[in-house]
């Protein structure tokens, strides 16, 4: 029988809830046996009572005392701390849920950076997490002093349902072996070969246009979705799962929207759950470890992966039945699970060679698709977004495609290396809307960071969640210059790559940096500018249906930055989105247009 999550969450800290009332009874008993003195019965009940939430005090004061204490002998200070009025900062608390339902991401911290710095605790429900949006300490946490922070128990039990003990979730060996299974399927003989993705970049591209000429608008985000996701499965898993073929949605004031065999087509079921069960796990952060009190009866993240599982289950037992009959006709002598990657084999295959614990392959392939789907989906959706809303740089864009490989021609490695726009289009997207906004790590001993321009170190006690987002670092105007805010490709062409980036690259780490950097880093540059290639060889203009797009709230127009200019909402679990999708309109180009550009 399994127990639901509040229940186990109060099963674990039961030795905490009856050490007070234990003290007290023991007190009592000693009281009474050495001196005579007993208790009025009156007095027991507020004595029990009162022993959870003076002994809690007394140790959360001791636990503060200990920690400036440590601080103090190396040298350092404790991080300030976001303020709050309430116990336990349950009003920061609401403020973070309220944030994640409505709000403009990252702006709740974001609000106190002038008066805090940009490294603070953000201390809920009396649990420190120091937040940071500083490149050297992320740089420590990443690099320099990545021995000290790993994933962590807690970021494990809040993602356990749905990750598993996949890459994303595990540390030490366990990380050390997905890590090895993976390296070797994005060397750059793997990733430069583009019939995969040219398969299914002319799928989603002819659908498009077929939308497009019905009059319909189409949302990007979720024809890449599909485009990631099929060529993800087939270059990983050798596995198509075709989740194009159920075909791009329709507007939702559009009938055909609600069409029952597209609602219950298998990759759309998929993608609905795994979407609902990572907003699901992202929910149970801002709680920390008390995650499971709201979700007491319901693990809500596991009700929706019953259905993510019946479209993976397939795939793990096709491949689990292929290695089998491999083993049974091989020689008897040789070594069924050869660590070396064999010609043609995908990496499922040869996680199968590893393993045949199906919850491992299971979680693997989970962890992989979020990977190889989500972040490079998400990367093509707001290129095209800010294409929406710079027509200029479209203009130019179109002109380098056209000029390097013309209207018709499969770009090759090369042209997209010589790109210069493409990339820089691509880098200035990546450091706008990079696409795991926010991570988090948690430090295995006490760590000390070194201070920030004159100011004194910090101490990060051990266990401590540190939580940082690239989001917020790519947008500071101390690090990128006064437009920070602002979509300009050519800060990555001209001067002021040399006077911000150049000079401190960890102001931009968009893939992450250092042992956990992004294995599929350079695949993920290759397939999304192989795409745009495609589609802008092929589309002259993109622009944003917005009698379908949700737009943000009007108030938000009279805010500053960013958010004051946004026509789509930002949202993240783990990776970033945006909210109910991008609608755009695109016109097709004219072959005579294409020739003259």
């Amino acid at each position: 029988m399994e127990f639901p999550p509040g229940i186990v969450y109060l099963i674990t800290c039961l030795p905490q809830l009856l050490f007070p009332p234990a003290i007290v009874y023991g007190l009592s008993r000693i009281c009474d046996f050495a001196f005579g003195i007993s208790l009025p019965g009156w007095s027991q009940i507020p004595a029990y009572v009162l022993s959870f939430p003076a002994l809690f005090t007394c140790s959360v004061l001791a636990a503060n005392y200990r920690d400036r204490r440590q601080a103090a002998m190396r040298g350092a200070v404790l991080p300030s701390k976001f303020p709050s009025r309430w116990p336990g900062s349950l009003d920061l608390l609401a403020a973070m849920v309220q944030n994640f339902k409505i709000g403009y991401m990252g702006e709740l911290m974001e609000e106190k950076c002038d008066t805090l710095g940009h490294t603070f605790n953000m201390r809920v429900l009396f649990e420190n997490r120091i937040f940071t949006a500083e490149p050297e300490y992320i740089k420590a946490i990443l690099v320099s002093q990545f021995t000290s922070f790993a994933k962590g128990p807690m970021f494990a039990d809040q993602v356990n349902s749905l990750l598993g003990t996949g890459v994303f979730n595990s540390d030490g060996d366990v990380w050390k072996f997905h890590r090895s299974m993976t390296r070797p399927f994005f060397n750059k003989d793997r990733i430069s070969h583009f019939d995969i993705f040219d398969k299914h970049a002319e799928d989603a591209i002819s659908q498009l246009k077929i939308r497009l000429r019905d009059g319909y608008p189409v949302d990007f985000q979720d024809m890449v979705s599909r485009f990631t996701l099929d060529s993800a499965t087939e270059f990983l898993f050798g596995k198509n799962v075709c989740s194009l073929s159920a075909g791009l949605i329709y507007p939702p004031s559009s009938p055909r929207s609600k069409d029952v065999v597209s609602e219950n087509h298998p990759a759309n079921k998929f993608a609905h759950a795994f979407s609902d069960a990572q907003i699901a796990s992202a929910y149970r952060g801002r709680f920390g470890s008390a995650w499971p009190l709201s979700e007491f009866w319901t693990d809500r993240v596991k009700k929706h992966m019953g259905t993510c599982y019946k479209f993976i289950d397939p795939i793990l037992k096709e491949a689990l039945e292929k290695n089998k009959m491999l083993k049974e006709n091989i020689d008897e002598k040789a070594d069924a699970k050869d660590r070396d990657v064999k010609e043609g084999e995908t990496l499922l295959d040869h996680l199968v060679n590893y393993t045949e614990d199906p919850i491992v392959i299971r979680d693997e392939i989970l962890n992989i698709m979020i990977a190889g789907r989500d972040t490079t989906a998400a990367t093509l959706t707001f290129v095209v977004y800010m294409l929406t809303q710079h027509p200029d740089v479209l203009r130019r864009l179109r002109e380098e495609i056209l000029s390097k490989v013309g209207s018709s021609r499969r770009p090759t490695y090369d042209d997209m290396r010589n790109m210069k726009y493409l990339r820089a289009v691509i880098n200035e997207t990546l450091r706008l809307f990079p696409p795991v906004p926010f991570n988090v790590r948690t430090s295995t001993e006490p760590t000390v960071w070194p201070g920030i321009n004159g100011g004194k170190p910090l101490y990060i006690p051990a266990n401590t969640r540190t939580p940082y987002s690239v989001f917020l670092m790519h947008r500071r105007t101390d690090l990128w210059g006064p437009d920070a805010e602002e979509f300009d490709p050519d800060r990555f062409l001209d001067d002021r790559l040399r006077k911000y980036c150049t000079s401190n690259p960890f102001i931009f780490v968009p893939f992450n940096a250092g042992p956990r950097i992004c294995l599929g880093q350079q695949f993920a540059y290759n397939e999304v500018s192989f795409f745009l290639v495609r589609l802008l060889q092929q589309f002259s203009s993109v622009s944003l249906a917005t009698d379908v797009q949700t737009l943000p709230p009007a108030e938000w127009a009279k805010c500053s930055g960013r958010k004051a200019i946004e026509k789509v909402v930002i949202k993240s679990h783990l990776t970033i989105y945006a909210h109910d999708g991008v609608w755009v309109r695109m016109e097709e180009a004219s072959p005579v247009e294409a020739e003259v550009v």
